[in-house]
């Protein structure tokens, strides 16, 4: 199974994205969240040829938080969207969330310790891909501040789950891949801390 890893384009999707079976985007597909930039993003992300397309929200992605609040339903057409729940393609098992540590008043934040624990503790231990929007903490997640911001607790259940693949963005500077305990990992922010479109499209082969 090949898949091409993509995040934070904030409404710029003026890339060229791989061929390949599946294609997933980590979140902050919007810029302010605003219901037209969701429009617009479900319309390119729905005529991308990937046979399979699964996207998470992210931290600007504000809309996805009110509907879920609101209880407003939203046409994904075709989309795999994925908010604290999974799918399984092929065998590979998928699971996605949108949470992150508290990140000044923007969408899906958590406090760090139990109140985020508890969003980790319902990824199921048979994972093989997960993606969310932040990073583990210490993995892919130093800013241009040098510090680093990642999830000590989101590290903690990868480390106990071993997935074969953990893909994020959030942290635009982090851009890349490493790979811990045979799990590898994809900072897959194609827009850097500037927000100019300098990242490529990662691909992985599972």
């Amino acid at each position: 199974m090949k898949i091409i890893l993509i995040s934070d384009t904030h409404g710029n999707h003026n890339f060229r994205i791989p061929k390949g079976d599946v294609l997933i985007h980590a979140g902050d597909v919007s810029s302010r969240g605003r219901k037209t930039e969701i429009d617009a993003f479900i319309k390119w992300f729905q005529s991308q040829p990937h046979k399979h397309k699964i996207f998470i929200a992210g931290n600007h992605d504000f809309y996805f938080e009110e509907a879920i609040k609101n209880n407003i339903e939203i046409n994904f057409l075709d989309l795999i969207y994925l908010n604290d729940s999974g799918c399984e393609i092929d065998g590979i098992k998928f699971w996605g969330s949108p949470i992150q540590p508290t990140f000044f008043d923007w969408a899906f934040n958590r406090k760090r310790g139990e109140e985020i624990k508890k969003h980790w503790d319902l990824i199921p231990n048979d994972t093989d891909v997960l993606i969310t929007h932040g990073p583990p903490h210490k993995i892919l997640d130093l800013t241009k501040k040098e510090e680093y911001v990642g999830c000590k607790e989101l590290k903690n259940k990868v480390l106990e789950i071993k997935p074969k693949l953990h893909v994020f963005g959030h942290i635009h500077e982090a851009y890349g891949k490493t790979v811990r305990n045979n799990t590898v990992f994809v900072n897959a922010s194609l827009l850097d801390n500037k927000y100019r479109n300098v990242n490529s499209p990662i691909e992985i082969e599972l």
